[in-house]
């Protein structure tokens, strides 16, 4: 377990690192722009990994039994949850986590809502509590969905200081809870080519895991969990 917990501090720590815009605009200005996000996605992706394998090392502690329906919710929620995260993160965005968060553009994405990478780590987070009811599971993904949902508060507030006057104007049309408003009337729904190029990649992806992928990176096989003799 200590493993584990040094793991997820040092996952925390490395992603409070874009919320103290001081100390990223330091990085940058040493490191140059691309070299710090080269550095800042490497980084990211090994604690990812550490995280993973330090709870897979943790007991098996079962909760609830696991029942096809679970596994089809994650079916929904986690490639819902990936779309959300590719796209929001490749589209201009100046009011939330992106790529190109300076460009003062929005891509369709923000129309659906403008936080769309957070509801995205968010949804897959969820996905996978539902489908695995042991304990480290539990605190592995129900820890990602607590750390997404402290980002939006985070992450709101950030984009008010660094807008300033701006804010009113760039966050029209645009609503933190997803398609609330397009049902408002304030926005439209709406494609550009990153959805488009998302929404296949995501298919890609979601291809991949269910053919084996998810079995030779995880041990478990996400259909064999859907059917009712699983």
């Amino acid at each position: 377990m200590y493993n584990f917990l040094a793991a997820f501090a040092v996952f925390l720590a490395l992603h409070m690192v874009p919320a103290w815009p001081t100390l990223r605009q330091r990085l940058i200005t040493l490191l140059g722009r691309r070299t710090y996000f080269s550095v800042y996605s490497l980084l990211s992706i090994v604690a990812l990994i550490w995280v993973f394998q330090a709870a897979l090392a943790l007991d098996f502690i079962p909760l609830w039994e696991p029942a096809p329906w679970q596994a089809w919710t994650t079916f929904v929620l986690a490639p819902s949850g990936v779309f959300l995260v590719l796209a929001g993160l490749f589209s201009e965005n100046p009011l939330s986590v992106s790529v190109f968060q300076g460009n003062d553009r929005k891509g369709a994405i923000v129309s659906i809502t403008r936080h769309p990478v957070l509801w995205g780590f968010l949804l897959w987070a969820l996905g996978h509590v539902v489908a695995n009811g042991d304990l480290r599971s539990l605190v592995l993904f129900g820890g990602f969905a607590l750390f997404a949902l402290g980002g939006f508060v985070m992450v709101e507030k950030r984009a008010h200081c660094r807008l300033g006057d701006g804010w009113a104007a760039n966050s029209k049309g645009t609503s933190a809870w997803p398609f609330v408003a397009i049902l408002k009337g304030q926005a439209r729904l709406r494609a550009d080519p990153v959805m488009i190029l998302s929404a296949f990649a995501t298919a890609a992806i979601t291809f991949w895991l269910l053919a084996g992928g998810h079995y030779a990176m995880f041990g478990a096989d996400p259909l064999l969990q859907a059917l009712p003799f699983g």
